[in-house]
């Protein structure tokens, strides 16, 4: 009898250490789980450094504006863009008035310089020659921007103004002028080429 009790004894010291030892729970458990948690799984995460853009990009969230030109372009700058749009517009302006057109073939598309090159044949044709003069830096603000498939779009407003000398046969005339208008640059994201080329010109209220 005394037997029985020590081995019942033993059998219960051994049953609740195994208890002690396999009954523990280790490491969280899927009850312990936050619903916050649970969704941060799946989500993709934000790698360190990154634009909250690209990130927003990478969960597949539609982008426009800025933000669809900055997730494709992570070095996009927009006052340094808009410094070097005005210095693109000025160079542009005396360029087409000069009729040097080798400069405007590296700034513009071919449809626009296929225009450009037919009004400084004209003047060419008619023995005129014109100067421009800025009587201050223009005004360059952003009008909109966009990404279509994989080109990056920006219209800028340009307010300029000049002084225009013409020479003809007639003699010379000078004209003061006020502009305002749009123009579109555009590149191509997946092109090493930084350079934007300007592929439309329109007419704006001042």
């Amino acid at each position: 009898m005394l037997e029985l009790i020590i081995f019942a004894g033993l059998a219960v010291v051994v049953l609740f250490q195994l208890y002690s030892v396999l009954g523990r729970r280790v490491g969280r458990q899927p009850e312990d789980t936050p619903a916050d948690a649970a969704v941060a799984a799946v989500k993709p995460a934000r790698l360190e450094g990154e634009e909250p853009q690209a990130a927003e990009a990478a969960e597949g969230v539609a982008l426009s504006g800025l933000a669809a030109v900055r997730a494709r372009d992570g070095s996009f700058d927009l006052p340094r863009f808009l410094s070097g749009a005005k210095g693109a517009y000025e160079m542009i302006v005396t360029s087409f008035a000069a009729g040097d057109r080798d400069t405007l073939r590296n700034l513009l598309s071919p449809a626009i310089m296929s225009s450009f090159d037919a009004e400084i044949a004209r003047r060419e044709t008619e023995g005129r020659t014109e100067t421009v003069e800025f009587a201050h830096a223009p005004r360059a603000d952003l009008e909109k921007a966009d990404v279509v498939g994989d080109v990056a779009k920006i219209t800028v407003r340009f307010l300029a103004e000049f002084r225009s000398r013409t020479k003809g046969p007639e003699g010379e005339g000078v004209d003061d002028r006020r502009t305002a208008e749009l123009w579109t640059f555009e590149r191509n994201l997946k092109s090493r080429d930084p350079n934007w080329t300007l592929v439309r010109v329109d007419a704006a209220e001042a």
